[in-house]
């Protein structure tokens, strides 16, 4: 007697699960953009849209349930990468390459202060009150720099960057590649405006109007960087985690924003807009600099360099 009906396994059901998991695979990899963006949106809406449903306090509970709900592009993009046949050391390692000379470190750690001495100068110049006696801690800016690398936004940009744009890039150029990120990036966060304990649930129409300006600025700054590094996710990670911790040193007059308890609308909205010109005239600057066809001075990284197979390929082993 068949060993398979011994054990009471049908043949017929093997082969229909076997074909089952081939046509998924064969469908993801045939879609890869689309999959990508649909599992790291379901990943991410599920756990934070949970969350806003939950009505959870803020707590550091809270947080680490944020940070861990942020997964979702890393975890579309690992799916896809391994559905198409791809390399998966090659697709991560991005998150580790550190060898990308001095120069860039530098612009990685410096520009977010750059970015943030711009901005506190505007606000001074239009009339924004400002306190300089008291400072925060330095340990708090890198606890704040380590969280948002690895927690806390960094960790998104394996999938934006480390899987999105070199994909995109292959077909648009880095600029129209770079606001299709930053519009999908941007709408993938909607769950935390829905949440009014988080930052975002909290910020008027005006500053959400504003993020999102600075989102597709940032978009660009991100692309910059990963193109001008061949490919480092961990440059921008780190870039990602600074501009972020900015907001921990500014020295806008707390006193005067919220006088009594209540937000004073115009000097509100003039430290948002003054936060956000920086960063979209830098990205201005970029396209000037280098071009919107590429953003760097050299070819971006490609499909194949975040683990990909080429389509032909993976289509042939599928």
């Amino acid at each position: 007697m068949p060993k398979f009906r011994q054990l009471g396994v049908p043949l017929t059901a093997t082969c229909a699960t076997i074909v089952g998991v081939s046509s998924i695979r064969a469908w993801i990899d045939r879609y890869r953009l689309l999959s990508f963006v649909a599992i790291a949106y379901a990943f991410t809406w599920t756990i934070q849209g949970a969350l806003a449903y939950s009505g959870m306090e803020a707590s550091w509970t809270h947080s680490i349930l944020i940070g861990f709900g942020g997964f979702g592009p890393p975890i579309g993009a690992a799916v896809v990468v391994r559905a198409s046949g791809g390399s998966l050391r090659t697709w991560v390692g991005q998150m580790f390459e550190w060898r990308i000379g001095a120069k860039w470190w530098v612009l990685a750690l410096g520009l977010p202060f750059v970015i943030l001495s711009l901005g506190v100068l505007l606000f001074v110049v239009a009339g924004g009150p400002i306190d300089l006696t008291e400072f925060e801690s330095p340990f708090i800016y890198l606890f704040a720099m380590a969280w948002g690398t690895v927690w806390g936004g960094g960790q998104e940009d394996l999938g934006w960057r480390g899987f999105m744009l070199p994909i995109l890039q292959d077909s648009y150029s880095a600029l129209t590649s770079s606001a299709i990120v930053g519009v999908t990036w941007a709408a993938w966060h909607l769950p935390l405006f829905l949440n009014a304990t988080t930052t975002h649930g909290g910020w008027p129409l005006s500053q959400q109007l504003l993020w999102m300006v600075s989102i597709l600025a940032g978009s660009i700054l991100w692309t910059w960087m990963y193109n001008s590094t061949g490919g480092s996710v961990l440059a921008v990670a780190v870039f990602h985690a600074g501009v972020n911790a900015m907001g921990i040193f500014h020295p806008a007059d707390p006193e005067a924003l919220v006088p009594n308890g209540v937000p004073d609308p115009w000097l509100n909205l003039l430290a948002e807009v003054t936060g956000a010109l920086p960063l979209a005239l830098i990205a201005i600057l970029l396209v000037v600099v280098y071009g919107g066809n590429r953003l760097a001075n050299r070819d971006p990284p490609t499909p194949q360099d975040a683990g990909l197979p080429p389509e032909a390929e993976s289509e042939d082993l599928g």
